[in-house]
């Protein structure tokens, strides 16, 4: 993976409109990784965004060439085929790949939050027939955690996990909502109680493939934004699945849930960043393009206050994220932090896409140009892997706590 990163930095230099935030303190790997993931973003995802966001075609070619950057496996260990860097390293990825595709950051997103999850918790034979397939491009994932009357309270799973006396198998029955990836996805995690009146302690984590008897891919959803990346639900009936591939025990899948969504949070706020980024980059660009009443826009103060804002936002929001991600790579808390990242950047990319909108007129309010699509697309990162008012609450909770007499 290095050498590959090696390589491809030396190849190009080119560096865009921005200059690297905070770039001296990263460490060469990470300034190599940065490079790279802006090369790939630049000549292979940005061009053909707006094209996979218009038709909603998934960009299997882009996805198979992340999976041979270690993209899709960044935290991984190398010996069973990721990257075997860290969180500061994923979170640097993320922001890069977001910037020139949401979408494609979504696939990324969900991959490694599968492999990493499975990693944390596996079985060495898990990890043989459930990660090691899932980290090079060939094969991406699910996380099937939320579900039609439980969005954001996932110890209300209604999915049931039936033990079968006879087979010693679990049976599972239920409907899973608003999955990523699950159309193109090979297998994945899906959460499900096998005892409702247990609430969060009866929430267990089961591995499977899709390709099981009794598991479809049901109702698409037709969405706003991110439409290049396929949201729909997954319908299991009788769905079999062996004692063995139940990650970690049962009962344990509600610690394994949250655990996973502290550093997924950590990947939306790094993707909602990139988005920013994306966003403020092209209001600049415009801006110095664009003459009204003889002048440049950005020479006007009232376009320079928007840009000045924009930029401010963004920088926040990046090193919130850094934050959180090295405190995950130094094995400390990042309950609170990865919310504080994640609803920042969130909040920061809606108001940098539409901002972005302001500064280009009319030109933002119709497809030539990707304004409207940074907007479509920012929206939902205030949504999924917990809702900005969700992430008030677990701020506002961990300082009750911090503070508490």
């Amino acid at each position: 993976m290095l050498q590959l990163l090696r390589t491809t930095w030396a190849l190009g230099q080119r560096t865009g409109v921005r200059s690297i935030a905070c770039l001296s303190s990263l460490s060469e790997t990470h300034q190599i990784l940065q490079k790279t993931c802006r090369e790939f973003a630049n000549a292979e995802l940005a061009p053909s965004a707006r094209h996979h966001d218009r038709e909603e075609l998934f960009p299997a070619e882009q996805i198979k060439k992340l999976g041979e950057l270690g993209l899709l496996a960044v935290t991984v260990k190398e010996e069973y085929g990721g990257s075997g860097l860290d969180y500061q390293a994923y979170a640097i990825g993320m922001e890069e790949i977001a910037r020139g595709d949401a979408a494609v950051s979504v696939v990324m997103g969900v991959n490694n939050l599968y492999v990493g999850t499975v990693q944390q918790h596996g079985t060495e034979e898990q990890k043989q027939n459930f990660l090691e397939p899932f980290t090079q491009g060939k094969h991406i994932a699910f996380y099937a955690l939320s579900e039609p009357g439980n969005g954001s309270d996932a110890g209300a799973a209604s999915t049931t996990a039936k033990l079968n006396d006879e087979t010693q198998t679990y049976l599972l029955n239920g409907t899973k909502a608003w999955i990523s990836n699950s159309k193109e996805a090979s297998g994945g995690l899906v959460f499900a109680t096998i005892d409702k009146t247990l609430r969060h302690k009866g929430i267990t984590a089961f591995l499977t493939h899709k390709d099981v008897y009794g598991l479809s891919v049901s109702k698409k959803e037709n969405k706003m934004g991110m439409r290049a990346s396929s949201t729909c639900q997954l319908v299991l009936e009788d769905v079999q699945v062996p004692q063995n591939q139940i990650l970690s025990m049962p009962g344990n899948g509600f610690r394994i849930a949250m655990e996973s969504l502290d550093c997924g949070r950590i990947g939306i706020a790094a993707q909602a960043t990139g988005i920013a980024q994306a966003a403020l980059e092209l209001a600049v660009d415009y801006s110095q393009k664009r003459l009204a009443f003889g002048k440049q826009l950005s020479k006007m103060q009232m376009i320079q206050q928007k840009l000045a804002d924009m930029a401010l936002r963004v920088e926040t929001s990046r090193l919130l994220t850094w934050r959180a991600a090295w405190l995950k790579d130094n094995g400390l808390p990042i309950t609170k932090e990865a919310s504080m990242a994640k609803l920042h950047a969130s909040e920061a990319a809606t108001y940098c896409a539409h901002q972005c909108i302001q500064v280009l007129g009319g030109m933002g309010y119709v497809t030539d140009m990707p304004a409207e699509l940074y907007y479509r697309n920012a929206r939902v990162t205030e949504i999924y892997e917990g809702t900005s008012e969700i992430q008030r609450l677990v701020i506002a909770g961990s300082i009750i706590k911090e503070y508490a007499v």
